[in-house]
């Protein structure tokens, strides 16, 4: 990205702003860039995550530096499953450009995730929401795609409890406080990955 191509972004000239805004995908990391004029700050939070965005133009655009943290234990299991011919299916309540971009490590295609959606008219993204699955309507998303009865569910958050509860096998991973309580009242076994794992 270019200071010549921020300069097009802020000024409205652009031919493919997409190109250049939203999430991309770098060697150690990613870059998250928003054109929003009329913020004076602006935070990218996913789950528990958060990065503050620095202001790059004075016409309000921002980008953000995220680093991953995969977990190799199950990138492992993701690929041995996708060996063994299992369809992997990403759900969030996080917006579905973000997603599409992080799953494409784990070969999960854009058309097995559901995530929240907006509205894009003419190439305009719109203000008005599609979908945003979070508690049950992680569920009605999967039930929507076909899925009444997964065999195994991975979840992180207590938002992903209602997904667990309809699997055959439910797994919380590096689980939020309140997840970690609805799993010893469901009796689910808790999975700490080496790298996040309590002492």
């Amino acid at each position: 990205m270019t200071g010549e191509e921020i300069e097009a972004i802020v000024g409205g000239y652009h031919g493919d702003a997409f190109r250049i805004l939203g999430p991309h995908a770098g060697e150690t990391g990613w870059e998250v860039r928003a054109w929003l004029p009329q913020a004076q700050s602006v935070t990218v939070v996913h789950d528990s995550a958060r990065a503050e965005m620095k202001k790059k133009h004075d016409l309000g655009f921002f980008t953000a530096k995220i680093e991953p943290n995969i977990f190799p234990e199950l990138q492992r299991l993701i690929a041995a499953l996708q060996r063994d011919g299992v369809e992997i299916w990403a759900v969030s309540s996080t917006n579905d450009w973000v997603i599409e971009e992080g799953v494409r490590r784990f070969n999960i295609p854009a058309s097995r995730v559901l995530a929240a959606r907006v509205q894009v008219l003419n190439g305009i993204v719109t203000e008005n929401l599609l979908d945003v699955p979070t508690d049950e309507g992680k569920v009605a998303a999967l039930a929507r795609a076909g899925i009444t009865c997964p065999d195994c569910v991975f979840g992180n958050s207590v938002h992903d409890a209602a997904m667990l509860a309809i699997a055959r096998r439910a797994f919380p991973v590096n689980p939020t406080p309140a997840l970690v309580e609805r799993s010893a009242h469901e009796g689910w076994p808790i999975f700490f990955p080496a790298s996040v794992k309590p002492v």
